[in-house]
């Protein structure tokens, strides 16, 4: 039997993808099945919990700091999502002409998104610091403010923070991905259109735009599925705080399992996410099928 598989070529393809099967099998579905049970339970950390179906879930429906974490994790993804694409699709079009020292600026770029995560969030830390900020020693010495700004204790100011430090960390991953999509696109497309009268907008939104658009949706829902599930930015920066301004559904689930020592409630928080997952996976799902539209085909 292994003989005819590995003479098929699905056969062999399937041995290939066998041992990521096993490993995905492994840590991904064992712990989600953990996790989706748990929601179910009143498990706590030290006790063994019963199931009581629902009840976890009601509860959070009527929990009003669990509303909170999703309004802001919705405003948190939405926000930060379109101002990464925005500027990153700015950077990739810039990174994509001919320009002195190109290579250097592209290594320049991907910093941000190389540093580990917490160090990121420890600069913005200081950089967002209520006595010591860099931003509110600028702003004073140019007399625009008398004192400090208290970034990360104003619930609005703490918001536009963490958002701001989301898209510092996440423009290079969507610039390179882009940028690489760019490059793709036949520079013949913009020369023949140029012959043709079309101006730099319309070579964009007629040429470069659907070309690119498959590009766009594969790097927005993994952009999408980073922000949505972001948790160290916001944990070292803020905890969530102040008064729950800066709680997202996965920091909640966090602070209510393990602080907290509710691990079914957690569970449960953290399971409430999986439909915006899967919304995320759909887009990126419709979005791949305009690659029939570059083929020749129908949408």
């Amino acid at each position: 039997m292994f003989e005819r598989l590995s003479q098929s070529r699905n056969g062999l393809g399937f041995l290939f993808m066998l041992p990521a099967g096993v490993f995905l099998l492994c840590f991904l579905t064992y712990p989600l099945g953990l996790g989706v049970w748990l929601g179910f339970t009143d498990t706590s950390i030290g006790r063994t919990g019963v199931f009581i179906g629902l009840e976890n879930y009601i509860w959070l429906w009527n929990d009003s700091v669990f509303w909170i974490s999703v309004f802001n994790t919705m405003l948190y993804t939405f926000v930060a999502s379109i101002l990464k694409f925005a500027l990153g699709l700015w950077l990739a079009m810039i990174l994509n002409e001919h320009m002195p020292f190109k290579n250097l600026f592209r290594a320049i770029i991907l910093l941000p998104w190389v540093v580990p995560t917490v160090l990121s969030a420890l600069a913005f830390w200081w950089i967002f610091d209520s006595q010591f900020s860099i931003i509110s020693w600028v702003l004073m010495e140019w007399g625009i403010i008398s004192r400090p700004i208290n970034f990360l204790g104003d619930p609005n100011l703490a918001r536009a923070s963490v958002i701001a430090a989301n898209v510092w960390r996440g423009i290079p991953f969507v610039a390179i991905s882009l940028l690489a999509g760019l490059q793709t696109i036949p520079q013949s497309l913009h020369e023949a259109a140029a012959l043709d009268g079309a101006t730099s907008w319309q070579r964009f939104r007629r040429i470069t735009l659907p070309l690119l658009t498959p590009i766009i949706a594969v790097v927005m829902t993994f952009s999408v599925l980073f922000t949505f599930t972001d948790f160290q930015l916001i944990y070292v920066l803020t905890r969530g705080g102040p008064v729950n301004a800066t709680h997202l559904m996965a920091t909640l689930s966090f602070q209510r399992a393990i602080p907290g020592g509710q691990l079914g409630e957690g569970a449960a928080i953290a399971v409430a996410m999986i439909p915006f997952l899967l919304a995320a996976i759909l887009f990126s799902f419709f979005g791949l099928q305009r690659r029939k539209w570059q083929q020749g085909g129908s949408d």
